[in-house]
């Protein structure tokens, strides 16, 4: 076993007005198998990065074992996959690379075509397969699942569980728990490191929460006790240090002084004493839930219809490449109908989407649409934005204070706003398609694979809202947590 130890680093990128890290101290075993967690923008794929010796900080990052980073670039693409493997691994023997494509649930058959030509789980599951296949570094595997489905999931996860000395960022749950025994989460303060899967570590946090809320309360209510015994204190001080001037006493007497200002002096110092306590508490206080994230509720007004049913395919398909897509498909959504499209890669699930928005795609059988059906529509694809938001919104005729504000509530950077969005990330594109489709008054929500680089806190967000909201809605979701959370109902296709 050997350790990577990571000592006072602090990073930022250039024209950014804060650092990505500041002072980061780590120490990670290369035997562990590792989840990386954290809101969009905290710096994952930068670590993995620096890890890696892409990018340079101050500080020192020493490392045992070459850094390997996930996704790996493939030069020539219209080569065999067979030969891609073998110019990742130069080392395995063509029997080796078989083997390892087989763990993980690659058929040999794929081997021989060209690798252009593999669906993006099979690209993903076989430069995972290479991967491994190279001996002697420590893997760094940023958000593998984006172009896996369920099944797919479940073979890498099983695949993962097996192997040793990998960094893996991921927001899937099950994905995680099925496959890391140590997580890192990248907080608001700094990094939490703690050993188990993303369940054990999230139970831990709930109830770390809790604890950390329960005292925030007593400490309120001490504060407020104390700050009204201050100035019940300082009152009567300042009472007995009148008295010294009050006149003549009934038998003649001037007031003794002295004694009561001991006496005013005495109370003041009890004052002061509850001030210091209040203080104390004051700070304790301050020391509390500065790790919770923010979660705040998000809203949604979809359009009411009056149809019973919203949209209702009958016995469609969609021909694809001499394939038939959605044979034989039967669906009805009606009013506060949730349908998850579930099945493999290439089933026609995202088709089928774009069918049910309106967009030009061939088929047969029967597509009916209520009258006047107004449809917001989020596509998989977050590659063509650009230009700022505010530039979006005017565009997308959404309005422009509700987009931001849904934003913030997704933990989005203020200082993003006056960006383009070209240079977004891809969590942060994503969360920018859900803002604009949240904003937009319609019958029926189509969602396609709306998860992909969206951080766990936000997937929370957004099943709550879909809980509630009792919009309808038909999307993709490889997200097992999500789906079950969420979905009245789940179609398979393929």
């Amino acid at each position: 076993m050997s350790q990577i130890t990571i000592s006072h680093l602090t990073f930022g990128y250039d024209g950014s007005a804060e650092n990505v890290f500041d002072d980061l101290t780590l120490t990670l075993d290369t035997d562990w198998r590792l989840g990386l967690i954290g809101r969009n923008g905290r710096g994952k794929t930068t670590l993995t990065r620096l890890l890696a010796g892409e990018l340079t900080g101050r500080g020192r990052i020493s490392m045992p074992l070459p850094c390997r980073r996930f996704p790996c670039p493939v030069a020539h693409p219209e080569r065999p996959t067979r030969a891609v493997l073998q110019e990742a691994a130069p080392a395995a023997a063509d029997w080796q690379i078989a083997c390892e494509a087989g763990r993980i649930g690659l058929p040999e058959a794929a081997l021989d075509r060209p690798f252009a030509t593999l669906s993006g789980g099979e690209q993903t599951r076989a430069l995972l397969a290479a991967m491994f296949l190279a001996p002697d570094a420590f893997l760094l595997i940023d958000e593998p699942t984006n172009h896996l489905d369920a099944a797919a999931r479940a073979q890498v996860a099983a695949y993962l569980a097996r192997q040793r000395g990998f960094l893996l960022v991921s927001h899937d749950r099950a994905f995680l728990d099925r496959c890391v025994d140590h997580i890192l989460a990248l907080g608001r303060t700094g990094p939490q490191l703690q050993a188990g899967n993303f369940s054990s570590w999230w139970q831990n946090r709930q109830r770390q929460e809790a604890h950390e809320r329960a005292e925030n309360q007593r400490l309120r209510g001490e504060i407020d006790r104390l700050q009204a015994a201050a100035r019940q204190a300082a009152a009567r001080s300042h009472a007995i240090e009148q008295a010294k001037f009050g006149g003549k006493k009934e038998n003649g007497l001037r007031p003794d002084r002295g004694f009561i200002g001991h006496k005013s002096a005495k109370m003041m110092k009890r004052a002061k004493a509850i001030t210091a306590r209040t203080q104390a508490a004051a700070a304790e206080k301050a020391g509390l839930l500065r790790e919770v994230e923010r979660t705040d509720r998000l809203a949604l007004a979809p359009l009411q219809h009056h149809a019973a049913r919203l949209v209702e395919v009958r016995d469609g398909y969609v021909p694809l490449g001499g394939r038939q897509l959605c044979a034989g498909l039967r669906l009805e959504v009606g009013p506060g109908d949730r349908v998850a499209l579930a099945g493999p890669n290439g089933a026609g699930k995202s088709t089928l989407l774009r069918l049910l928005a309106g967009q030009a795609v061939p088929y047969t059988g029967q597509v009916v649409r209520a009258p006047g059906l107004r449809v917001s529509y989020v596509p998989q694809d977050t590659g063509g934005l650009s230009g700022t938001v505010q530039d979006y919104a005017a565009a997308c005729g959404v309005d422009l204070t509700q987009m931001l504000t849904l934003l913030r509530k997704l933990d989005f950077p203020r200082a993003l706003f006056a960006r383009d969005m070209a240079g977004y990330s891809a969590g942060q594109k994503k969360k920018v398609l859900l803002a604009r489709s949240l904003c937009e008054r319609a019958h029926l929500y189509l969602w396609d694979e709306p998860l992909n680089y969206i951080d766990v806190f936000s997937r929370m967000q957004l099943e709550a809202l879909l809980q509630e909201a009792q919009a309808a809605m038909v999307f993709v979701e490889h997200d097992q947590v999500f789906v079950s959370r969420t979905a009245t109902q789940v179609l398979t296709l393929g």
